[in-house]
């Protein structure tokens, strides 16, 4: 079955209602083996347009994997791009800010790990921490020591959009180019992957209770992820809303939207000119 990205694309300044949006979708493979057959496809593509991307050294892509607690992240990041060169790629999770983060603006830390051109970054969580868990949770925003005069209650939400808004509209006219994914996962699917990491002990790491205590204020998180959605999906640096009650599905939807971003990039190995042909040609006689 062909992915279409646009299935999963959030239109800009559509008002998001997940209940809308499915967490489950018809399996894209008729088989386990014919899953693998396709991501390995995709995987393969990914290695070579990763090249070419470095390659080509105009460009830089930035992924925003956000999610609930056990939908898929890791898995997904580990599995797509395996089979990406580790020195065009990194990879960054954010967790609690720390004390040095804390003394500057909440986009800060983020932007010091922007990729360079030529490179893939992957943010496992990302500055959009700032408008999800903080707005569930607002006395966190006691400790970020902002100034007394900053407008409080929805306005400040508002205001961080727009700051969100514009630091991605700068860095897509800078070169480079911002995919987000927000794996869609239901409550059931959730519970059913914490029993799993209960009952099957090479899971026992992965549990965490605080992630229980997070669980109780889903209603919450749904309301914050559908403003968020609602406010920063934008033309230049869309949300894709990928149903992940299936990973295997999930992965193979978040490999595809990749791939066409990749696709509409304007990239070519560089070319070379007839002195360094010639330069090349004296070095090859001295071997």
């Amino acid at each position: 079955m062909k992915i279409n990205a646009k299935d999963f694309r959030v239109p800009a300044g559509k008002s998001v209602k997940l209940k809308q949006w499915p967490t489950q979708v018809k399996p894209l493979y008729k088989s386990k083996k014919k899953y693998h057959k396709i991501l390995e496809q995709h995987i393969d593509q990914l290695s070579s347009l990763q090249r070419l991307h470095y390659a080509s050294n105009r460009y830089s892509l930035l992924l925003i994997f956000q999610a609930m607690d056990a939908a898929g992240k890791d898995g997904a990041i580990r599995h797509v791009m395996s089979g990406v060169n580790p020195q065009g790629c990194q990879v960054f999770s954010f967790k609690q800010p720390s004390a040095d983060e804390l003394e500057h603006d909440f986009l800060w830390r983020a932007t010091c790990r922007l990729p360079e051109r030529g490179r893939i970054g992957i943010f496992n969580r990302s500055y959009y921490e700032e408008v999800l868990v903080v707005r569930v949770h607002p006395d966190i925003l006691s400790s970020q020591n902002l100034p007394q005069e900053l407008p409080q209650g929805k306005t400040i939400w508002t205001d961080r959009y727009r700051s969100i808004v514009d630091l991605e509209k700068h860095l897509h006219r800078n070169g480079t180019r911002i995919i987000k994914f927000f794996l869609h996962l239901s409550k059931d699917e959730q519970r059913k992957r914490f029993l799993d990491r209960i009952d099957e002990p090479d899971k026992n790491w992965k549990f965490n209770l605080a992630d229980v205590r997070e669980r109780k204020s889903w209603p919450l998180y749904r309301q914050a992820y559908e403003a968020c959605l609602s406010a920063t999906s934008t033309a230049t640096a869309p949300w894709y809303v990928v149903p992940a009650d299936n990973k295997k599905n999930a992965r193979l939807i978040v490999s595809q939207i990749i791939l066409d971003a990749f696709n509409e990039l304007e990239m070519a190995y560089p070319k070379t000119t007839a002195k360094r042909r010639r330069e090349l040609q004296e070095i090859r006689k001295k071997l």
